[in-house]
């Protein structure tokens, strides 16, 4: 999955970021747990083993 997409699976949940800002956060390793939640939302995780 490309930052493209993932840009456009966050957009359908409502969450606007831009392409730059979501790779300069993953890039980092610097976002929010609200931030990991959307991102695994958008791409359809249903379950998280721990």
């Amino acid at each position: 999955m490309s930052y493209a997409d993932l840009v456009g699976k966050l957009a359908d949940i409502g969450v606007m970021d831009s392409g730059p800002n979501i790779r300069n956060k993953l890039s980092r390793g610097k976002f929010t747990a609200v931030f990991l939640i959307q991102c695994l939302e958008a791409i359809g995780v249903e379950n998280v083993h721990i």
